[in-house]
């Protein structure tokens, strides 16, 4: 069983910045991908971010440029480094986890998932 507890979200204004964590605990001697994905109100979940054990990173036309995903292997945390931030980015941000050694970007496919952190975007 792995945990993910997301943390960093917030209210930000347009062209702002936010670092999303999430830190992994359990059993995460394993090689993981982790993911980011959002879902906004009245919308379905989106992909944004993915990184794989190697630091391979993937990422979502409408964030890519924008947003970084990072990973550190002794705290078992993943960053989203989230520049020019954008209204369209306002939704609650989750994090995920699947033992691969793959960029995951379908989120069925992972089975660990955090509680979410909202982040706003005001214009």
């Amino acid at each position: 069983q792995v945990q993910l507890v997301e943390s960093g979200g917030g209210l930000v204004q347009a062209g702002g910045s936010l670092t999303l964590s999430c830190a992994a605990s359990g059993r995460t001697d394993s090689n993981y991908a982790m993911g980011w994905f959002r879902q906004a109100p009245g919308k379905e979940r989106e992909f944004v971010a993915a990184i794989n054990w190697g630091g391979m990173s993937y990422y979502a036309d409408s964030v890519k440029g924008r947003f970084t995903i990072s990973r550190t292997y002794a705290k078992n945390t993943v960053y989203l480094q989230m520049n020019s931030l954008k209204p369209e980015d306002t939704a609650v941000y989750y994090c995920a986890a699947v033992r691969s050694l793959d960029i995951v970007v379908i989120g069925a496919k992972y089975n660990y998932w955090g509680q979410g952190t909202q982040v706003t975007v005001s214009s």
